[in-house]
């Protein structure tokens, strides 16, 4: 009979079989409708609360004058930065969630899918290029990594808000791999929980370190209530 440890280590391998890239992409075109009123009206307290303005101060606090904004969503990053005088750029690999961007207007957003994302892609560089929770699956990170340093200008950043790897991890093994998803919080408009990539925080300083970036800056926003740290943002730096 398998110990209990042994059977939880039987069980996530299985996980890391069972999802794909594709899992996310098929979740997300599903649940464009209810993420962008949770977004639009304000239904998810830690981006009220701290991450939204977290992630606009280490933006900020680079002085840009141009940022691409990777999995943009519906867009409200990309209308803040235009507000503060930022000409910025979204992309998302979800149509949907580019259509009400667009219709709402305030910047320039294009359904682009990361693994379409090469020097090719676009006509201009880029000052900043960020991330804020939108890196979720494995080989399609791993793409962007390696291509980001690309599309930005000399000794430009690249700047990533996500899940804190440390208050994220909850009781499985802290190393790399597929985790299943939920929708715990949301409303019930919400269906089939996207699974995501787990990383360490060893596995995220190394993407930047292979992929020709230098960390510059590891922030940990805390809560204002806990006090804990729930999101941890990197901020890289090309190494010229």
């Amino acid at each position: 009979m398998l110990s209990y440890d042994s059977k939880r280590k039987c069980d996530w391998l299985k996980d890391m079989k069972q999802y794909t890239d594709q899992h996310i992409i098929k979740s997300w075109k599903k649940n464009v409708q209810p993420w962008v009123a949770a977004v639009r009206e304000g239904e998810i307290e830690d981006r009220l609360l701290f991450t939204n303005q977290a992630i606009i101060n280490a933006i900020s606090s680079k002085t840009p004058k141009t940022v691409l904004d990777i999995g943009c969503g519906e867009g409200w990053l990309v209308r803040e930065l235009v507000n503060a005088g930022i000409h910025s750029f979204g992309i998302d690999a979800i149509p949907g969630f580019i259509e009400y961007a667009q219709s709402a207007g305030g910047g320039n957003f294009k359904a682009i899918s990361y693994e379409e994302i090469s020097s090719h892609t676009f006509k201009e560089k880029f000052d900043v290029a960020v991330c804020n929770f939108s890196l979720l699956g494995h080989e399609c990170v791993n793409h962007v990594f390696k291509q980001v340093a690309t599309l930005l200008t000399r000794n430009g950043f690249y700047i990533i808000q996500t899940i804190h790897p440390v208050m994220a991890c909850g009781e499985s093994t802290y190393e790399d791999g597929w985790r299943a998803g939920s929708w715990r919080g949301f409303s019930n408009q919400f269906s089939d929980p996207a699974p995501w990539y787990f990383r360490t925080l060893e596995s995220w300083k190394l993407l930047f370190i292979q992929n020709n970036f230098k960390l510059h800056e590891i922030l940990e926003p805390l809560h204002p209530a806990t006090h804990k740290p729930a999101s941890i943002i990197f901020i890289g730096q090309l190494d010229s």
